[in-house]
């Protein structure tokens, strides 16, 4: 042994050698095989055959456009000026103090420096005032272009904006005397003058102001569309028959595009009444109004991709509209709707306390309400006739009122009634035939069914409105009738004329409640006006059948249970946008509605309860459907769209 081994070491080494020399006499040398013990073997692996198939499709990605020669030219540039800027700093910018400087010189070059930075302080604040103008509710008419993402515009907006930081750069380091810096000052040329750069705004406005190819083809579009025919069925008995047929037809229907509409999570969305076309508009959780044309031709750019790639493309066109303002979850749109008379305008509600109607004939949005503080959740056009549309809306609010705007006349003529006490109202429906059945959801657990005509001729309440009232501005002040006032509307009186006793009190406004177990998400109507179906947070959805002659008389309902109560998982939780059971509003057809589940997939229920189809692809749908529509004429045609803005078309056609 080395002598260089420690007395521990040496020990340590004989025992080893002990030790050894002892397993060679009992024929143990070999270790644990000597004693009979056998390796564990690695278990095997599964046969290929019993794995799972995996599939090709991956979730859709966003479509990515192909650089050209003139975005690289664009981002060489900017990364020039970046790096520029990126070496700017107010110590950088400091002027080197000459230690032989007199007096004079240095009271001068204070006075300088605290008047230079007075004008930074002022740019400072101005700055901030611009950006919170900037995030402040839009209430004045904007124009589509103004609306579209528009990703160049973006770019020549940073370029713009780091050549005029460049521009100061060189006018600070000019002042400080920097031979280096005159002579890039020399290169660049002359900093802008205040007339050159109002010129240069100009010719940028006016650059914006053209109309781009993405403006235009989204024109074109929502100009060719028309309203869907809604003529009412023959009332024919052939319930089972057409039970049947829609089973048949929906059974079949498969996922067939997909694409991620919205930058977030889908909160609302609307079919397009045209019966001639998948039209399919979504609201999101920042104010953006997804527009998606799943059937369209496959852009060119992605024709030379491959098979995997092409599956999980976007597929169809899209558009993306910032319709709300400021882009924040302050403006998500609660509801998307369209009149049955005008297929040219989206009317979209706001949790920015505004709605707003978009024009895509005039190509401008146009601000129809607002109203300070109070979250809007839903609204509904009133009917002139069945199935025509009025001049009027009802809407509803995160406070527990319900408010009634005519769109003839000026908005601060609106009303607004507390219905519930405190809690919001988060769904209202109005019924599409008599035009004053209005179904109230609310977060008291309670579906309310009121009057309209009954709250109309409540009288209109004195001095609600504030003493610095503006009737030109942009802020409605609503004039507010009270839940107490409401209450004393509605109570039982008689009063006596001659000999007789006369009742007083108009009980008609309510016309019927059901308590659920809890929050009540929506209620809706179907076309008919003689079937409702609500969801509540108690995991059921619920079903009536309410025929006219039950609805005429002008008097509380005698009986306003539900016919039919289906278990339904309805726990969305945090992230996931509230289930929606809404109706198809194809009138031809078998009266259905259509609604989202946590099994990720979307389940289509017909006026009775009977499931028809439970639509699931998991290779290709890994998230909640949450919000759901099925087109208006067609049977086998539904949309559904998730949390991440993700959108699904599905068809039993091979599309």
């Amino acid at each position: 042994m080395p002598s260089t081994l420690t007395d521990y070491e040496r020990i340590r080494q004989q025992n080893i050698e002990a030790n050894r020399v002892l397993l060679q006499q009992l024929d143990l040398d070999e270790g644990p095989s000597s004693l009979g013990f056998v390796p564990i073997a690695k278990q095997a692996s599964k046969p290929a055959a019993a794995k799972k198939a995996k599939t090709t499709a991956k979730p859709v990605q966003p479509r990515k456009r192909k650089r050209t020669a003139k975005d690289d030219g664009e981002d060489s540039d900017n990364s020039s000026v970046e790096e520029v800027i990126r070496r700017s700093t107010r110590r950088t910018r400091r002027r080197t103090v000459d230690p032989n400087e007199t007096p004079e010189e240095r009271a001068k070059r204070e006075q300088e420096e605290e008047a230079r930075a007075l004008e930074e302080e002022k740019a400072r604040l101005a700055e901030i005032e611009r950006t919170r103008k900037a995030n402040e509710p839009r209430h004045d008419d904007v124009p589509l272009s103004k609306l579209l993402e528009d990703v160049d515009a973006e770019k020549r907006s940073r370029k713009r904006r780091t050549t005029r930081g460049v521009q100061r750069e060189l006018e600070d380091l000019t002042e400080g005397n920097s031979l280096e810096a005159s002579t890039t000052a020399s290169d660049a040329g002359p900093p802008l003058t205040e007339d050159a750069m109002s010129v240069q705004g100009d010719d940028e406005a006016a650059e914006d102001a053209k109309v781009s190819p993405e403006e235009q083809s989204l024109l074109n579009l929502l100009r060719d569309v028309s309203l869907g025919g809604r003529d009412a069925s023959d009332g024919a008995n052939k319930a089972q028959i057409e039970k049947q047929k829609l089973k048949s037809e929906m059974t079949k229907m498969r996922v067939v595009a997909r694409a991620k509409v919205t930058n977030d999570r889908v909160y609302s969305m609307e079919y397009h009444p045209d019966k001639h076309k998948d039209l399919l508009f979504y609201g999101d959780k920042h104010g953006l109004l997804g527009i998606w044309d799943p059937l369209a031709p496959t852009p060119d750019e992605l024709e030379e991709e491959d098979d995997e790639k092409k599956a999980s493309s976007d597929q169809g066109q899209f558009w993306r509209l910032q319709v709300h303002w400021p882009a924040t979850s302050k403006s998500s749109i609660s509801c998307v709707k369209f009149s049955s008379n005008d297929a040219h305008s989206v009317y979209t509600s706001s949790y920015d306390c505004t709605i707003r109607r978009t024009d895509f004939t005039k190509g401008i949005s146009t601000e129809l309400y607002a109203i300070d503080d109070v979250l809007i959740s839903s609204f509904d056009f009133s009917v002139t006739s069945p199935g025509i549309a009025g001049n009027e809306l009802w809407i509803s609010d995160a406070k527990g009122g319900v408010s009634h705007l005519d769109l003839r006349a000026s908005r601060h003529e609106a009303r607004r009634y507390q219905l519930s006490v405190k809690d919001k109202i988060g769904c209202v429906s109005l019924n599409p035939v008599d035009g004053w059945s209005l179904l109230a959801s609310s977060n008291d657990r309670t579906l309310k069914l009121w009057d309209t005509r009954q709250l109309l001729a409540m009288p209109k309440p004195k001095a609600t409105r504030s003493s610095s009232f503006d009737a030109n501005a942009a802020i409605v002040e609503p004039l507010e009738t009270d839940y107490d006032d409401v209450s004393e509307w509605m109570k039982e009186s008689t009063s006596k004329k001659g000999s007789k006793s006369q009742s007083t009190g108009h009980t008609g406004t309510l016309r019927g409640h059901w308590a659920h177990g809890f929050s009540v998400t929506s209620a809706y109507w179907d076309p008919s006006g003689t079937k409702i179906v609500s969801i509540s947070y108690d995991d059921k959805l619920r079903l009536w059948d309410l025929p006219r002659k039950y609805l005429l008389p002008d008097e509380p309902l005698k009986s306003f249970r539900p016919a039919v109560q289906i278990e339904h998982d309805c726990q969305t939780g945090r992230w996931v946008t509230p289930l929606k059971a809404r109706w198809s509003q194809n009138s031809e057809a078998y009266p259905y509605f259509s609604v989202g589940d946590m099994k990720h997939s979307l389940k289509l229920f017909a006026a009775d309860g009977e499931l028809l189809a439970a639509l699931k692809d998991s290779d290709k749908i890994t998230a909640v459907q949450a919000v759901t529509a099925t087109h208006p004429a067609y049977i086998n045609r539904a949309a559904s769209g998730n949390a991440s803005g993700r959108c699904v078309l599905w068809s039993s056609e091979k599309v």
